[in-house]
């Protein structure tokens, strides 16, 4: 069924015409923005109280150990994404941290496999992948609940949720509060993002997750307008 279902999504985004870049990253923008308005209502109705009753009750231990825990399985899309753009070593790294901080870190609850020498590397998803593959991003999208995506990674998010373990527990009600859990977990540093930002947060958003997104699938190596000084 997984295999069936990537082949369906990966077919369809062959089929659309969007390798290029696109002059204008955003067609949507009217759909868009009232997506975003919807998000900010929830934000600021459900978010915001769930977040800060966490953090009132949760002692600040757990509250690091929930992340690194959540961190950990994060591992599992790293290593596999890794190795699907080539980057043996930098999946090697990410299986041995899994398997150290499961096995030595209480579940991932304790970072043990960074005191062993292996550092966390960049967080690697399908959208990046299919970057590297030559699939073009697409133009941006607000997608309700999930906030800022793109027609490239809105799908690969889908593929990469099927190497979360939970994912395939018959409890509805573990799944959800996994998931729940998982969420409000690492809310308040977005949460406090979104409160130092002025003027028009849509575009302010829109435009920093695309330029992150170019970041992140380059590695770091974002081609600048000057062109090589040694031409000087």
């Amino acid at each position: 069924m997984f295999r069936l279902v990537t082949i369906i999504i990966l077919t369809f985004m062959s089929s659309i015409t969007f390798s290029e870049e696109i002059e204008n990253p955003d067609p949507l923008e009217d759909l868009n923005r009232g997506v975003w308005g919807f998000n900010d209502t929830v934000i600021n109705s459900v978010g915001r109280p769930v977040v800060n009753l966490y953090q009132a009750v949760t002692p600040t231990p757990l509250q690091n150990g929930i992340v690194n825990f959540f961190g950990n399985l994060n591992e599992i899309p790293n290593a596999a994404n890794s190795l699907l753009q080539g980057k043996v070593k930098q999946a090697g790294n990410d299986t041995v941290r899994f398997l150290l901080n499961t096995t030595f870190g209480l579940g991932g609850l304790f970072d043990v496999a960074k005191s062993a020498g292996f550092q966390a590397s960049e967080d690697e998803d399908f959208g990046q992948t299919l970057a590297v593959w030559g699939v073009g991003e697409g133009p941006y999208l607000m997608l309700p609940f999930l906030g800022p995506s793109t027609l490239r990674d809105a799908p690969a998010d889908f593929i990469d949720s099927f190497l979360d373990p939970f994912s395939y527990s018959d409890k509805l009600a573990l799944r959800a509060g996994v998931k729940g859990i998982s969420v409000v977990s690492q809310y308040g540093s977005y949460l406090d993002q979104l409160d130092v930002i002025s003027g028009d947060k849509y575009l302010f958003i829109r435009d920093v997750y695309l330029q992150n997104r170019e970041y992140v699938i380059n590695d770091g190596a974002i081609e600048d307008d000057f062109g090589d000084l040694e031409d000087y």
